[in-house]
């Protein structure tokens, strides 16, 4: 079923944010920092990966959302990129039987036809034996972008709907108007459709940007960036982050004194 989006709706809020999501950047300028290889940056990336979710688990935290692979990654050099690929299959054999213990669940979401058969099998094969944990969702989003998400998003939904953009186009008035599509139509169709939207951004590695990533899922989400690398953020960095968090005042559109009226109320 499809969360809410927050701006139809105010979601819950609390200390704790329900749902995390991460850009895990400044794995290869870590490396290179310490005169390694790039590849050894992502080798320690997969360990903070490990402590990330242990912490988030710990904490109550519902959803994890990781950006492991953008759509444009497949840019880098394509040494690196065929590196990635082992280390993704090489972490799903390792980890995937101690996220079950944990009652863990993996998703993984994104274009996943560029990846080779038997990566995809690896994926559908850890999906289904984790699909009824409850304790924390961990979503990785491998070759994927917030615009393709949208894009798939509108065209499944048209699907649904039983009609198509041609279709529209070549539509005159007098066969009446093209129908008329809301946010609640759409968001059924996304990527992430059985998570509700992220309470917290953070990016590692010191870039202040979204990357494409979750374009439609943060618009109310709040932001947090530190100059930490990937492989060096650990449970006291996530804490931090959380503090920060906790910092915020989550408005939704509403004033401060609404907020205070509300909290005397309840």
């Amino acid at each position: 079923m499809s969360a809410t989006s927050s701006t139809q709706a105010l979601p819950p809020t609390t200390s704790v944010p329900r749902h995390i999501a991460i850009i895990m950047d400044g794995n290869g300028r870590w490396a290179t920092k310490r005169f390694l290889p790039r590849v050894a940056g992502h080798v320690k990336g997969v360990d903070a990966v490990r402590v990330i979710v242990e912490a988030c688990a710990e904490r109550g935290i519902e959803y994890l959302t990781l950006f492991a692979f953008s759509s444009e990654n497949w840019r880098r050099p394509a040494e690196e990129v065929s590196l990635l690929m082992r280390l993704f299959m090489t972490a799903l054999k390792r980890e995937i039987a101690k996220m079950h213990l944990n009652d863990i669940r993996l998703k993984v979401v994104g274009d996943l036809s560029r990846f080779d058969a038997k990566l995809r099998a690896m994926i559908a094969d850890a999906e289904r034996r984790t699909a009824n944990n409850t304790r924390l969702t961990v979503t990785i989003c491998a070759n994927y972008g917030g615009r393709w998400d949208i894009t798939q998003a509108v065209n499944r939904m048209l699907a649904a709907a039983g009609t198509c953009i041609g279709a529209q186009a070549a539509a005159s008035p007098a066969e009446g108007a093209a129908p008329a599509f809301t946010e609640s139509d759409l968001e059924p169709h996304l990527a992430m459709a059985y998570a509700p939207e992220p309470d917290l951004f953070i990016r590692t590695g010191g870039e202040e940007r979204i990357s494409n990533f979750l374009l439609w899922q943060l618009a109310y989400t709040e932001l947090y960036f530190t100059e930490t690398y990937w492989p060096d953020f650990d449970d006291a960095a996530l804490a931090t982050a959380i503090a920060s968090f906790q910092q915020r005042e989550r408005r939704f559109g509403r004033t401060s004194e609404q907020l205070v009226s509300q909290k005397k109320a309840s």
